[in-house]
């Protein structure tokens, strides 16, 4: 960027040096014949500073995009969720450890995506995925019932045992990101991240559990640590 701006400066000088040239030369008719070079370098000039200026403005634009998603990153790493009874911890402790799945919204959502999961649950946790299901149709955490309840607790209750912390928290930020996403308030979400926490898809509508069985590594086993790092583009 430092040097786009130089050449910047650069075309800038030689353009008024070019134009200091272009006035004298317009007002002899004896220098007439110096106008064809005259204007050549002067549209050089003007080029180069266009060109460049392109280039930075892409640049920059990269830059803040980028600065935009490590402060997104961030603000989602120290967010709250509940293991149990006892015990709360920040997203960020789980870095490394388990590749999030977080589901925003109503009741409804949330239990049609796990009905939808269930056939997936035992690849899903081989794969170090999580589930934070964020409920926005009320203030208190999903709960199942009947059935789903007793799936939970007996087969698969680490995959979905996750609650959001600090509701109002995890609200003000989902909604964010529905807004640079230009998604409609009322509309369910999904995001899943890395393991090293980072975004890597998102989505309205259900999840594709299917999906992420067929792209994701294993994080046991004579995969592990390999290809820990290869969950996918940063979104």
């Amino acid at each position: 960027m430092f040097f786009y701006l130089a050449f910047v400066a650069s075309g800038a000088i030689g353009g008024l040096i070019s134009i200091t040239q272009l006035i004298p030369a317009l007002a002899n008719s004896s220098r007439s014949a110096e106008l064809p070079e005259i204007l050549k370098g002067l549209g050089i000039d003007i080029g180069a500073v266009l060109f460049f200026a392109f280039l930075y403005t892409r640049e920059n634009s990269a830059k803040n995009v980028q600065l935009a998603k490590l402060s997104r990153e961030e603000s989602l790493s120290k967010l709250k969720l509940r293991v149990d009874q006892n015990k709360i911890i920040s997203v960020s402790d789980l870095r490394g450890v388990a590749r999030l799945v977080i589901l925003a919204g109503p009741a409804s959502y949330i239990a049609e995506s796990f009905r939808r999961s269930r056939p997936f649950s035992d690849s899903l946790l081989e794969r170090g995925v999580l589930v934070v299901p964020f409920r926005t149709d009320a203030s208190t955490p999903f709960q199942f019932e009947g059935n789903d309840e007793e799936m939970i607790v007996d087969k698969k209750r680490r995959l979905w045992q996750l609650r959001p912390v600090y509701t109002s928290e995890w609200a003000n930020w989902i909604d964010e990101q529905k807004k640079l996403a230009n998604v409609s308030p009322d509309s369910p979400v999904y995001l899943s991240l890395r393991l090293d926490g980072r975004v890597r898809g998102s989505g309205v509508g259900y999840p594709p559990w299917n999906a992420f069985v067929a792209q994701l590594p294993p994080v046991k086993g004579i995969w592990s640590g390999l290809l820990d790092g290869m969950d996918g583009r940063v979104l």
